[in-house]
């Protein structure tokens, strides 16, 4: 069976086939995940991606599975970190994030990287850097970031536009000056 067909049997009430799904994607659905969340999360998130998968097969249209799969992942990952509120980490601290597997001289180049590319955007409270924060590293819907910091909807989705193009600006200058560049 193809994953189209999967999903159209997990509608009817298959469970095997909801399994079969599940051992065809949840791989990749969880190192992709990894980059979202912390890793002792990414199982949590997982069974909750497969148990919307179960509740929502009847609303799947013929496509793209991986992708509706992946839409489902986000989805519950920003709920999953919605209902355990406000980022605990401290912005150092996720620029700091390694993979204890990759190399230790690759993982500190990167956090240097990221650490000027988020200087980029002005010191802590800025407006540019509180939309970053809220919208990109908190994954806060605009609608609510704008309502946190007191300004309009259109106001923040500028800034935000902003905040990308200074750090795609600040990342290809950091990579390229750190001999990353092509």
């Amino acid at each position: 069976m193809d994953d189209d067909e999967l999903i159209t049997a997990i509608a009817a009430g298959d469970d095997t086939a909801l399994r079969e799904l599940f051992s065809r994607h949840a791989p990749w659905l969880a190192i992709r995940l990894r980059s979202l969340l912390p890793a002792t999360d990414t199982e949590d998130v997982l069974q909750e991606t497969f148990l919307a998968v179960w509740q929502g097969a009847g609303s799947y249209r013929r496509g793209s599975a991986a992708g509706w799969l992946w839409g489902i992942a986000r989805r519950q990952a920003a709920l999953f970190l919605r209902r355990r509120g406000p980022a605990t980490l401290e912005l150092p601290g996720l620029l700091a994030i390694d993979d204890p597997d990759g190399d230790p001289a690759e993982a500190a180049l990167s956090g240097v990287v990221m650490a000027r590319a988020a200087a980029a955007l002005g010191p802590d409270g800025s407006p540019e850097r509180e939309v970053w924060r809220l919208v990109y590293v908190e994954d806060r819907p605009v609608a609510e970031a704008a309502e946190l910091l007191g300004v309009p909807v259109g106001t923040v989705k500028s800034r935000a536009h902003r905040v990308r193009r200074r750090l795609q600006a600040a990342l290809r200058i950091g990579t390229a000056t750190e001999g990353g560049g092509s």
